[in-house]
C-alpha cells in the first residue's frame, strides 16, 4: 500500500501542476514543485540531525532501564491487557513495557522522549516478526494508537497560543482532551475490526473504564482552575515527569548495581545506528508531501469543501482551520506553520484559530510516523496501518470541529 500511496502523491501532484499551468495559466507552479522537493530533502536532513541527538540520549537511558528490570516489570503488569490486544506477543516481552512507556510519554506531551521509546518498542516487536518486510498485527496496533495522538497535557499548544498573545493559552485544553480521546477510540476500534480483537473482553473493558475514569478525573481537577493555573500545572507536570523518569532510571540502575555509564553508552550507540537508517525513508515521504502541497492540491480541496458546505447551508467557518487538519497527517512542521498562520490571520482567539489549535493537539503526523517507525525496522508492506490511522485522524478532526462549535459558539 505504501508503494501505491507514494506513487499516487506524485501522480496527483503532476496532474494538479498541469491543471495550474494549462487551465489557470500559472507556469511558475513547476518551479514551486521543484523547490519543494529540494526543501523537503533539506528538511529531512535537519530532522535527522535532531533525531541523532534525541535518539542517542533516550536510548541510552532506556538501556539503563532495561538493565535495571524496569521495562520487564511494566511488561508483566500489562501482560493481561496486551495478551488480548496483541496475542502474538509473549507475556512479559520487553516490547510491552516499552509500548507502555511510549504511550505515557505521548500522553504527557513529551514528544522528545516518546519517539525514541517508540522506536525501541518497534525494534522489540520486530524480533517477533516472521516476515521482516511486512508489519505484524501487534506493530500495526502499536503504530495506529501511537499515531492517534492521545495527549492529556498539550503543553506545546499552550506555548504556541501564548507566543501569539492569547489571554488564556490553556483555553483549548478540554476541547483537545475530548477530541484526542475520540481519535484514540476510533484508532482502537478500527484496528480491532480489522484484526478481529475482542474489545468486549472483561480485562479490556476494565482497562478502558479505568482510562476513562482517569481522564474524567483529570478534567474535573483542572476544570476548577483558572487558565493560567492550568497552563502552569501542565508545564510543571510535564517537566517534572521527564526529570522523574530519568532519575528513576538512574536510581534503579544504581540499586541493581548496573554500570550506568557503560549501559548508557551502549544504548546511545543503538540510537546512532537507528538514526542513520531513517534518512532514506524520511526523504522519500517528505518529498512526496512537499510536491503535493506545492502543486496546489491543498487549495483545490479547501475550495471544494467550502463550496459544498455553503451549498448545504451549513456554517463554513471551520473551513478556515482545515489547512492545519489537511497537512497534519503529512507534516508536523507544516501543520505548525498553518496553525501559526491561522492565528496571525484571524486572531489567536478567533474560532478558526481555536479550532486549528484543537486539531493540532488531537491528531498526529500519520505518514511521518509510518515512515519513521516502519522505516527504522525496514518494513515496506504496511497492510491496513494507514487506513486505520487515517480513520483515527478523521475522527479527531470531526470531534475537534464538533467540540469547538460546542465550546466557542
Amino acid at each position: 500500500m505504501l508503494n501505491t500511496l507514494w506513487l499516487a502523491f506524485f501522480v496527483v501532484s503532476a496532474a494538479a501542476a498541469l491543471f495550474q499551468w494549462l487551465v489557470l495559466h500559472d507556469p511558475d507552479v513547476f518551479s514551486r514543485v521543484v523547490a519543494a522537493l529540494f526543501d523537503m530533502a533539506a528538511l529531512s536532513v535537519e530532522i535527522m540531525v535532531l533525531l541523532f541527538g534525541t535518539l542517542t540520549l533516550w536510548l541510552g537511558f532506556l538501556r539503563i532501564a532495561e538493565a535495571a528490570g524496569l521495562v520487564q516489570s511494566l511488561a508483566r503488569l500489562l501482560a493481561p491487557l496486551f495478551h488480548r490486544l496483541m496475542p502474538e506477543v509473549p507475556p512479559g516481552h520487553p516490547a510491552l513495557g516499552l509500548i507502555t512507556m511510549n504511550f505515557a510519554a505521548n500522553g504527557l506531551g513529551l514528544d522528545n522522549a516518546a519517539t525514541p521509546i517508540g522506536l525501541r518498542a518497534m525494534h522489540a516487536l520486530q524480533t517477533l516478526n516472521p516476515d521482516p518486510r511486512s508489519a505484524t498485527n501487534a506493530q500495526i496496533l502499536f503504530l495506529v494508537l501511537n499515531a492517534s495522538s492521545l495527549t492529556l497535557l498539550p503543553v506545546t499548544i499552550f506555548m504556541y497560543r501564548a507566543q501569539q498573545g492569547a489571554a488564556e493559552p490553556a483555553l483549548v485544553f478540554l476541547p483537545i482532551l475530548l477530541a484526542t480521546s475520540a481519535s484514540t477510540l476510533a484508532a482502537l476500534i478500527s484496528v480491532a475490526v480489522m484484526q478481529r480483537l475482542r474489545l468486549h473482553d472483561p480485562v479490556v473493558l476494565v482497562w478502558l473504564a479505568a482510562t476513562a475514569l482517569g481522564i474524567g478525573g483529570l478534567m474535573a481537577l483542572l476544570s476548577g482552575m483558572g487558565a493560567a493555573a492550568i497552563s502552569a500545572t501542565s508545564s510543571l507536570l510535564g517537566n517534572l515527569v521527564l526529570v522523574g523518569i530519568i532519575t528513576l532510571f538512574l536510581a534503579c540502575g544504581a540499586i541493581k548495581r548496573v554500570p550506568v555509564y557503560e549501559a548508557f553508552v551502549e544504548g546511545a550507540k543503538d540510537g546512532f545506528d537507528v538514526s542513520k537508517n531513517l534518512l532514506p525513508y524520511l526523504v522519500a515521504m517528505l518529498c512526496a508531501v512537499g510536491a503535493l502541497r506545492a502543486s496546489g492540491v491543498l487549495d483545490m480541496i479547501l475550495t471544494g469543501i467550502r463550496h459544498a458546505t455553503l451549498w448545504l447551508g451549513l456554517d463554513a467557518r471551520f473551513v478556515d482551520a482545515l489547512p492545519t487538519a489537511l497537512v497534519k497527517p503529512f507534516s508536523g512542521s507544516a501543520a505548525r506553520a498553518m496553525l501559526i498562520e491561522t492565528m496571525q490571520h484571524f486572531g489567536v482567539d478567533s474560532f478558526p484559530a481555536l479550532l486549528a489549535a484543537t486539531v493540532q493537539g488531537s491528531t498526529e503526523t500519520t505518514f511521518y510516523v509510518v515512515a519513521v517507525y516502519f522505516g527504522a525496522v525496514g518494513i515496506q508492506r504496511v497492510r491496513h496501518t494507514i487506513g486505520c490511522a487515517l480513520i483515527a485522524d478523521l475522527a479527531g478532526v470531526l470531534a475537534a470541529i464538533g467540540v469547538c462549535y460546542w465550546f466557542f459558539t
